[in-house]
């Protein structure tokens, strides 16, 4: 599934424009993005928790040359899924 199948579902269940449909799910990303930018976490009961962590600097070897290249400490992003949506996959 991708954004446009997204959009399209959306559209069939809420009877929205595709265009509202798009602009909620952008806001929604953007909504997500900037709260982890702030370093806060985004949760949603059931769903799951997004939230940031550090990634350590390390040392790494370029696959061509096998060169050591250092790679600076640096903040990633992180999901865990909550308990309804693992329920779902099982």
């Amino acid at each position: 599934m991708n954004k446009q199948d997204l959009i399209a579902r959306i559209v069939k269940d809420t009877g929205v424009t595709k265009a509202t449909a798009g602009k909620m799910i952008d806001s929604t990303v953007d909504f997500i993005g900037k709260t982890l930018k702030k370093g806060d976490t985004f949760a949603i009961v059931g769903f799951g928790t997004f939230k940031t962590s550090i990634r350590k600097a390390r040392v790494a070897r370029n696959p061509r040359t096998g060169a050591p290249i250092k790679i600076a400490k640096r903040r990633v992003p992180r999901f865990t899924a909550g308990k309804g949506l693992k329920d779902l996959v099982k």
